[in-house]
């Protein structure tokens, strides 16, 4: 019989709550009935529900880190409680009769094998070609979308911010609902930043909604210059094919797992651990973000997950948890980017971390506090780029200065440790660890950002990595 870990029935739920229900159907005594393949790649239960009849629900293993799970149950989640009860089963070591695999579930593997060989056949003869007509007239479109962003933005820019009034809020309201029409959805979310801090502005004296309007506006613009000349040349050049450019996802283009390894941005046999995680929400979008920050055991590279959570699909969509254990990914997929790219994969295997794997994570630590803040820098003077970037840091102590904590590395160079404004706050825990040894020669997790009261780069602590484990000042 196999065995399944928590922290995998866990990976796999939509939210704590599906996983809980689960765990209480397995604890109560849900079940009518056990079975199993001989195989073990195979598990079938029988579950009593609020139903007139038992639901049937049934784990496929065909595919170890990925198990197809199923259930008759009309639950609009995925997977459902008694799917995750199952896996409790399972993961308890309880008594599962042998059965044979039902034909239906033969059949499906069947077509998932005639799929996954298609797949193959393509990736070694080349991707399907591009519907050259539909890409140059989408491209066409979008163009037609900047052009009338751009002339909204240039009479706000002239006029400037002060000139706004609940008629120019609508105007850029209207124009935000048109950029979906032109398959703009990323400028349109720029576009719907700057309402809500424009709104923000009219209702507060407060001057920070302005300049935060303004920081959009130049970022908008930048987008609309940059995107022109992309489009441009595309067309000009007949290239209308996706590349691995950042702008084809500021656009609002939404990149597929096969899309990207098409182009090479993938890792076969990856180990990654998860050293920081939070839940953002976004206004403008509407949507929570479940933001998970890992360390690639291998090269000491700083990724990071995101899972959008819309308002509208809270229910149906897995939300994301902290993670604390090595996960062993078949196939790891890389987004074009910067500094800390992000990355996703379909399936994983979970072990505990092992004090060699934090040894060798110590040992990509960046050692000069100046070289890593250069890099920094490069990052965030592109308007369009992420205004922080996270890295590992071996550093000598963090102590305090006055009422400021700083951090040295081993030359005696330092920087400040601060909170990133919005951010939760992680410097005010530092004084509540509880051995001394944390803040001394050890490595640390961290995000670089320009701090704009105190008119420098500044560094807000996520968690130190010692020679034993990970404390995390941000879950």
């Amino acid at each position: 019989m196999r065995t399944i870990t928590e922290p995998l029935i866990l990976s796999l739920a939509p939210n704590a709550t599906a996983a809980n229900n689960g765990r209480k159907i397995s604890q109560r005594g849900g079940f009518v009935s056990r079975s199993r393949s001989e195989d073990d790649s195979f598990y079938m239960g029988e579950c009593s529900g609020s139903g007139k009849a038992n639901y049937i629900t049934s784990a496929d293993f065909i595919v170890e880190e990925k198990p197809v799970l199923r259930c008759s149950c009309p639950s609009r989640q995925f997977p459902c409680k008694h799917c995750l009860a199952l896996l409790f089963e399972i993961s308890g070591q309880k008594e599962f009769a042998l059965c044979e695999i039902p034909e239906d579930i033969l059949k499906k593997r069947r077509q998932k094998e005639a799929r996954t060989l298609r797949a193959a056949e393509e990736k070694k003869t080349g991707a399907p070609k591009t519907n050259q007509a539909a890409r140059t007239k989408k491209l066409k479109k979008q163009l037609e979308g900047l052009k009338l962003t751009a002339d909204l933005v240039e009479q706000l820019l002239h006029a400037g911010l002060g000139t706004i009034g609940r008629s120019s809020i609508k105007t850029y309201r209207d124009l935000g609902k048109q950029l979906g029409d032109y398959y703009l959805t990323g400028p349109q979310l720029y576009v719907n930043r700057l309402i809500l801090e424009m709104e923000a502005a009219q209702k507060e004296a407060e001057g920070s909604h302005e300049r935060e309007a303004a920081r959009i506006l130049v970022q908008l613009r930048s987008l609309i210059r940059k995107s022109e000349a992309y489009i441009q040349e595309k067309l000009t050049q007949g290239k209308v094919e996706d590349d691995d450019s950042m702008l084809y996802e500021e656009l609002g283009g939404v990149w597929k797992l096969s899309q990207l390894q098409g182009l090479g941005l993938k890792k076969e046999q990856a180990a990654l651990l998860q050293l920081s995680f939070q839940v953002l929400y976004d206004p403008a979008r509407k949507e929570f973000i479940d933001v998970g920050w890992w360390a690639d055991l291998d090269t000491g590279e700083i990724a990071v997950t995101r899972n959008y959570r819309p308002l509208k699909a809270m229910k149906y969509i897995k939300e994301e948890d902290s993670v604390f254990e090595v996960a062993q990914i078949p196939l790891l997929t890389y987004y074009p980017g910067e500094i800390n790219r992000r990355v996703r994969w379909e399936g994983a295997a979970y072990a505990p971390v092992t004090e060699a794997q934090l040894a060798l994570l110590r040992s990509h630590a960046c050692e000069s506090i100046p070289a890593a803040i250069k890099k920094v820098k490069n990052q965030i003077k592109n308007p369009l780029s992420e205004k922080k970037a996270v890295l590992l840091f071996a550093f000598e102590q963090i102590g305090r200065i006055g009422a400021d904590y700083v951090m040295q590395d081993v030359n005696g160079n330092t920087i400040l440790l601060e909170d990133m404004p919005g951010a939760e706050e992680t410097v005010l825990r530092l004084p509540m660890l509880n051995d001394a040894d944390f803040l001394q020669r050890q490595v640390l997790l961290g995000a670089c950002f320009y701090n704009e009261e105190k008119r420098r780069i500044c560094l807000q602590p996520y968690s130190i990595v010692t020679q034993r484990q990970v404390v995390r000042l941000m879950y």
